[in-house]
């Protein structure tokens, strides 16, 4: 019998074999943490630890409230500042025009690589799992932990393979996909659970659509979330790693898995998740002509150029019916859109394009919602209060609906748009 992706990748961190269920404690390669960096280095000084095990595996990123929108965001931030500095560690990623949202500001600066494992502070960070990475968010006490002694342990997750054959059809997105997956595993179905995308559906794709992927990840309960490390990944980190101690690791082919779902690509219709649950799928004509107060193109989910071409593809030449805020997953991401035209297209067509950062994915600001308030949206979690007042509404969808649905001022079919 074969080895899972999860236990591979686990073995070579313990350095001899593992099996599902087994507990093991591993040093990660890198530990991510954003905006709560702060209230991580107040638990990590009670432990009694003066210094980090390794100030180099440390990386921070802030973004869930930038520039700070409150005294207590600008707090946050001045504590992260003062410990990354007096712990002499090299990787922080300040208020500035070099950051962007952690989980697409981490790869792009190459410690997102294949084989290694990576915690961060932050639930979404089964992100990296695109480049072949074991990632996995974690608490804030754990985190504090993992800095002082340089170890965590892991019950090594049993394993779900979703195979995806074939390809999307035009006006379909990988966002599509995911959220038809959404609606059939459930919240819970893969709870600690190593989820690990195959087939040539997959392997068709680009890294930005298998960042979407595996960013839902969590939203199932999976303690991982993955795709196998193919050219397109080793291409991609080419030139950027932050370290030289990686490997490109798969399952094998005899692997055992707990689950096993497969699809055709090609039978995948444009969908969402109405409020106020991710797993709570609708295709699209079910909700067709519903209402809606907002549009929202970002995070780190669908923050990336891809997403926003997708978006001035559907937008350029017309005008949004209701406000529509743009924001891209980085500031390179940023940059390109500049020098592309697209955030003139954007902007022509009455979109708001604000600063690299979550801001109104997780109710901060730039975008919050009043009470009755729908608002359609990119993003990851649709849950009650998410984007600011408990009485507003979140569908999630791809960047295309979105796109379509700010012109109709209600909730489209992007196929109407060919």
């Amino acid at each position: 019998m074969g080895y899972t992706f999860a236990e591979k990748a686990l073995a070579r961190a313990v350095g001899h074999p593992v099996s599902a269920n087994e507990v093991v404690t591993v040093e990660p390669d890198f530990c991510m943490s954003h905006d709560n960096t702060g209230p991580i280095s107040r638990t990590f000084k009670k432990i009694g630890v003066k210094k980090v095990w390794k100030p180099e595996r440390l990386v921070v990123i802030l973004d869930h409230g930038v520039p700070a929108p409150s005294s207590d965001h600008a707090v946050n931030h001045k504590e992260a500042r003062e410990f990354m500095k007096e712990q002499g560690a090299p990787h922080f990623y300040d208020v500035s025009s070099s950051g962007g949202v952690c989980h697409q500001k981490f790869p792009e600066e190459g410690f997102a690589l294949p084989g290694q494992i990576v915690i961060g502070s932050d639930s979404h960070t089964c992100t990296y799992g695109a480049f072949g990475t074991f990632a996995t968010g974690i608490g804030r006490s754990e985190m504090a932990a993992a800095w002082a002694t340089g170890n965590i342990w892991f019950k090594v997750p049993e394993s779900m393979k979703i195979t995806a054959t074939g390809r999307l059809k035009q006006g379909v997105s990988a966002k599509d996909f995911i959220l038809k997956v959404m609606g059939d595993v459930k919240s819970d179905g893969a709870d600690y659970m190593s989820v690990e995308f195959h087939g040539d559906g997959i392997e068709g794709m680009s890294i930005s659509e298998r960042m979407t992927l595996c960013n839902l990840g969590i939203e199932m309960g999976a303690k991982n979330a993955v795709c196998r490390p193919d050219q397109k990944v080793l291409d991609y980190i080419k030139g950027r790693e932050k370290s030289a101690d990686w490997e490109a690791l798969w399952a094998d082919p005899d692997a055992a898995y707990a689950k096993e779902l497969k699809y055709d690509l090609g039978d995948i219709a444009p969908g969402v998740a109405k409020p106020h649950t991710v797993d709570n799928y609708a295709p699209i004509g079910e909700v067709a002509g519903t209402a809606i107060n907002q549009a929202f193109i970002g995070t780190c989910t669908n923050g990336r150029i891809e997403d926003l071409h997708a978006a001035a593809e559907v937008l350029k030449g017309k005008r949004v019916a209701v406000r529509t805020i743009v924001i891209p997953a980085s500031w390179n991401i940023y940059r390109e859109a500049m020098r592309d035209g697209t955030l003139d297209a954007l902007l022509d067509a009455g979109c708001i394009v604000c600063n690299s950062g979550c801001g109104p994915c997780l109710g901060a600001h730039m975008g919050t919602l009043a009470p009755g308030e729908a608002c359609i949206s990119t993003a990851n979690r649709n849950f009650k209060g998410r984007m600011g007042d408990k009485d507003s509404f979140i569908y999630l969808a791809s960047p295309r609906t979105v796109a379509m649905s700010a012109l109709a001022g209600k909730i489209t079919d992007p196929r109407e748009a060919f």
